[in-house]
């Protein structure tokens, strides 16, 4: 529960991460009028400043000395997962308000530590699921919400991506240590387990994950390849690196009110450069969405023809409609989520977090990080595993 905080106007932020999503969190932020006074991160916060025109940079992840400055209101977590939970509960200690990017913690030992720090502090903590921030996503909560589709009876998805398809690809992310056991399910997977959850209200109750991997070795350069930025060069020197987490995987799902649902991920799947897909079948009528075309909604009827829904804030569902901008044929998509999830984190921050908001919290991230300790345990044993 977000308790209530002082409420205040002119917000400024800090960013902690200097890689591909950092400069996301920046332009957003902006976007919504908040200044973005620092970032901190490795020798790349530099550049990232210099381009942004940040004015205060810390380099060598001195994060401290940031959350030392006075002036700023809120903290934007962007570095590789094994920093969230330090990160996360030094921001708080600090008296900063929070926004971490997902997974919330390494495991739900960890994210259990940030949900009790978070709880007994009275500021506003969020973790960054920005995927339900689509209109197309919350326009298919209010109607879930106000029974058009009638009892859920099973949900189907995917979350595809392709950025790791060579065994020259390599991040970060690759490295247990770094970004945890679950790579490509807690990187994508837990975005589309917390779409479900929200725009359903339903929670996850039983897991059965099946991973796997695609290349055992993968070449890893002497120097870092970023997020998405492609292969990397040619003449780049090498070393073998033995892989120990998945490339792709299915994970069937069991929800509290029965239904079942079926999720498939990957990271090398060719042609799908970030593809995040998602069927509800209900006892009235399904609803089917794809973020590579995310303006549309398709809802499915049985003995009459199926209906296709535009974007458009004049039908939009009454408790979307303030979390679009644009007229219809104008399309808002994958930075406009950014720009929407932090424009409800700072209107609680701006009203003292005395409404209603739609974005995720601690208690969110750390059921999220539940969920994927279960699907570790489940793809080990090969067996289904009750949260």
């Amino acid at each position: 529960m977000v308790r209530p905080v002082e409420a205040k106007t002119n917000l400024r932020a800090g960013i902690i991460g200097s890689g591909f999503i950092g400069p996301v969190h920046a332009e957003a932020l902006r976007r919504n009028g908040i200044e973005v006074l620092a970032c901190c991160g490795s020798d790349s916060a530099i550049e990232m400043g210099k381009r942004l025109n940040i004015p205060h940079v810390f380099t060598g992840y001195d994060y401290r000395s940031m959350l030392a400055m006075d002036e700023l209101d809120a903290i934007h977590i962007t570095s590789p997962n094994r920093f969230h939970r330090e990160m996360a509960l030094a921001t708080l200690a600090s008296g900063k308000h929070c926004i971490c990017e997902k997974p919330l913690a390494m495991n739900a030992k960890e994210s259990a530590e940030i949900l009790k720090a978070a709880e007994e502090s009275d500021r506003i903590f969020a973790v960054n699921y920005n995927i339900r921030f689509y209109p197309a996503a919350l326009h298919l909560r209010g109607l879930i919400q106000d029974g058009e589709l009638g009892d859920i009876i099973h949900i189907n998805g995917s979350y595809m991506q392709d950025w790791l398809l060579y065994d020259t690809d390599f991040n970060w992310r690759l490295l247990p240590e770094e970004g945890g056991n679950l790579r490509v399910v807690g990187d994508i997977g837990s975005h589309w387990m917390d779409l479900v959850t929200f725009v359903t209200g339903l929670s996850i109750e039983s897991v059965y994950a099946s991973l796997g991997r695609y290349h055992d070795t993968r070449k890893r350069p002497l120097g870092q390849v970023e997020t998405f930025s492609g292969e990397a060069k040619a003449d780049q020197n090498w070393e073998p690196y033995s892989v120990k987490t998945e490339d792709y995987g299915t994970v069937l799902l069991k929800y509290g009110n029965g239904a079942l649902g079926n999720m498939s991920v990957s990271q090398v799947a060719c042609g799908r450069n970030n593809c995040v897909r998602l069927e509800v079948y209900g006892s009235k009528q399904s609803a089917w969405w794809d973020s590579e075309d995310p303006e549309r909604i398709v809802l499915g009827h049985r003995g009459q023809p199926n209906e296709l829904y535009l974007r458009d804030p004049s039908y939009l569902h009454p408790s979307a409609r303030h979390l679009t901008d644009y007229p219809g044929g104008h399309t808002e998509g994958f930075p406009d989520t950014f720009k929407m999830l932090y424009r409800e984190i700072y209107r609680a921050i701006a009203e003292g977090g005395t409404g209603s908001y739609l974005f995720a919290g601690a208690k969110a991230g750390h059921e999220e990080m539940l969920v994927l300790d279960a699907i570790e345990a489940s793809a080990r044993e090969q067996a289904w595993v009750d949260l």
